[in-house]
């Protein structure tokens, strides 16, 4: 009766090995723009790069680079800086200067429709110290807190950066914090006493942080009826030839602010 079972058993283990193809419905590709211009007052470079893509089929590995486009941005005091394509879909130019108070107005011209996209340069406040201590479930976890100043009597949006080995990204309004010294929090079980990290602060508008909102509740791990459903997050371009056929991206200018730190 035992080898009669197990017979069963490893037949049933057998009849499960099939392979199922998976027919995927395909839109026509979209152009996504990647347009966040960063300026540090401590570089002497800060050459701007603007990467353009396609959407592409679910399986597929390699993302297409959207070629043979034309990428200007236009201020509203009357300048034209002019994107060059350097490499198939990145276009960069050296030589914007970031001014507040002033539109900026990025045109992309691709595939004989024209996108368009407005923004305002967003200062960010200089990073002061790092704070580190020992944390997390088992107690050997590395933390980190990053203070800085928050400007009083404005509205500030941030985007945070923690560089390791791998980047790991906060966003934050200031609404309980304005004006006060605060902190960003990062956590690292892999950082090693000795190990130099970074840590980097951009200032961003309160569209961006929605945006990035709204992509960081679709990113997240678990499951259940209750969990954020997906849905297509459209940023700030829009297709003024062909409404209909949005691009995917954001187009913004930010400050960035950056400090290293050794891992004691």
């Amino acid at each position: 009766m035992k080898r009669i079972c197990l017979l069963l058993m490893l037949l049933s283990l057998i009849s499960c090995e099939e392979v199922v193809d998976v027919d995927l419905e395909e839109s026509a590709p979209r152009l996504v723009v990647e347009a966040s211009l960063l300026w540090n007052n401590e570089q002497e470079e800060n050459k701007q790069v603007i990467r353009l893509t396609t959407t592409t089929a679910y399986f597929e590995d390699k993302i297409p680079a959207a070629t043979g486009a034309t990428v200007t941005i236009l201020t509203a005091t009357g300048e034209e800086y002019v994107f060059n394509e350097v490499t198939d879909g990145v276009f960069t130019n050296e030589n914007i200067p970031p001014v507040l108070n002033v539109d900026y107005q990025l045109v992309i011209t691709y595939e004989d429709e024209v996108y368009v996209a407005t923004a305002q340069f967003v200062p960010a406040p200089p990073l002061g110290y790092v704070e580190q201590s020992l944390g997390g479930f088992s107690g050997d976890e590395v933390e980190f807190k990053l203070f800085y100043r928050d400007p009083a009597g404005v509205e500030n949006y941030y985007l945070f950066r923690y560089i390791n080995e791998k980047i790991s990204l906060q966003i934050y309004e200031d609404e309980f914090t304005d004006g006060n010294q605060t902190f960003a929090f990062f956590s690292d079980e892999d950082a090693e006493p000795g190990d130099m990290v970074g840590f980097q602060i951009e200032g961003i508008s309160e569209g961006f942080y929605e945006y990035m909102y709204i992509l960081r509740s679709q990113s997240g791990t678990g499951g259940g009826p209750f969990q954020t459903q997906p849905s297509i997050v459209r940023g700030n371009i829009v297709n003024t030839t062909n409404p209909e056929n949005f691009a995917f991206g954001y187009f913004r200018l930010s400050e960035k602010n950056m400090l290293t730190y050794e891992v004691e």
